[in-house]
């Protein structure tokens, strides 16, 4: 198997022809509200991301350096069909938008920071978590119009395969945990946000001071951060929205899997700099902001009005 991301891209047309025996009804849904569309462009945004992600991990190793990085056989063959259903996904949002009078969000230019096919398998682990969460948080905006409501559903659940897949390959869990973790639309479109270069459309949303997280750095593997492994997250207090006394208490909020919201006191490591331990009781992809709230928040209100920087993202298991 071999294609680029025009032939990706291309390959698609035939999917939307019906056999010319068949009668068959266009099922694409339509968008009928505003929050249909931002829930569709955020959905478009982020499958651009994930093609422009999966087709370089196809593109940019071969069979043998996934089997030397100890891969299963096939490994990238797979990764080539993950970067094909991103390609769907991406062409389907973006013609339901258009069919529906809004506008189709074009892929922007990205930078991802894999430098091999466990580093590439890593991060896609990362982002495709991100990609479940907003599927997973949009859904709720979207309770008025089913049909659209299923749609979305189809993609999340094939999503949730992809992650899966990669998870098992590179000797982690395809299954963690028996809870995902739904991100609001802030939170998603601010972690895309560090794979960006620029882009054609950008959309409505608010972009948030930034949080890091600099230590520990990411282990191989997909190695979880342990509970009780202390946390450094840099930011720059210049950038918050709102004035914030220097000897105010901060903490971190670290959202995970079901209206888990758990909130921990940091300890200053200087200007910008703050430590924290890792809680017990989380797994998989945690979500990590800056508040001066120390708790009595779920997932919406801090991103409403409880955010001082972030998110970042911790991976637990």
């Amino acid at each position: 198997m071999r294609f680029s991301s025009a032939v990706l891209a291309a390959g698609l047309a035939p999917l939307a022809l019906a056999h010319p025996l068949e009668k068959r009804q266009n099922a694409l849904p339509t968008a009928k509200s505003v929050a249909d569309e931002n829930v569709l462009q955020l959905a478009n945004y982020l499958e651009n991301l994930e093609f422009a992600l999966y087709s370089g991990g196809y593109e940019k190793f071969t069979d043998a350096q996934y089997t030397a990085a100890g891969f299963p056989a096939g490994f990238r063959e797979n990764v080539g069909v993950i970067a094909q259903h991103e390609a769907t996904h991406a062409a389907t949002l973006g013609t339901i938008l258009t069919d529906s009078g809004y506008k189709a969000v074009p892929p922007c230019t990205y930078n991802f920071p894999y430098t091999d096919p466990v580093s590439f398998v890593d991060l896609a682990n990362m982002i495709t978590s991100v990609g479940i969460g907003a599927y997973l948080g949009g859904a709720s905006q979207i309770t008025d119009n089913p049909t659209l409501e299923t749609a979305s559903g189809t993609i999340l659940t094939v999503e949730a395969r992809h992650d899966a897949y990669l998870r098992a390959g590179v000797g982690g869990s395809p299954f963690p945990t028996a809870f995902d973790t739904a991100l609001t639309s802030v939170f998603a479109y601010n972690l895309a946000q560090m794979f960006i270069v620029k882009c054609p459309m950008q959309l409505p949303i608010t972009i948030l001071p930034k949080l890091t997280l600099a230590a520990p750095a990411p282990s191989p593997h997909l190695t979880p951060v342990a509970a009780g492994t202390q946390l450094t997250f840099k930011y720059d207090p210049s950038t918050f929205f709102v004035k914030v006394d220097p000897k105010a208490p901060l903490y971190i909020a670290f959202i995970n899997q079901v209206t888990n919201t758990t909130f921990v006191q940091t300890k200053s490591c200087g200007t910008g700099c703050a430590n924290v331990a890792l809680p017990a009781g989380l797994g998989s992809a945690v979500f990590a902001v800056l508040t001066t709230f120390s708790g009595g928040l779920n997932e919406d209100q801090v991103t409403q009005f409880g955010t001082l920087a972030g998110p970042a993202e911790i991976i637990a298991s």
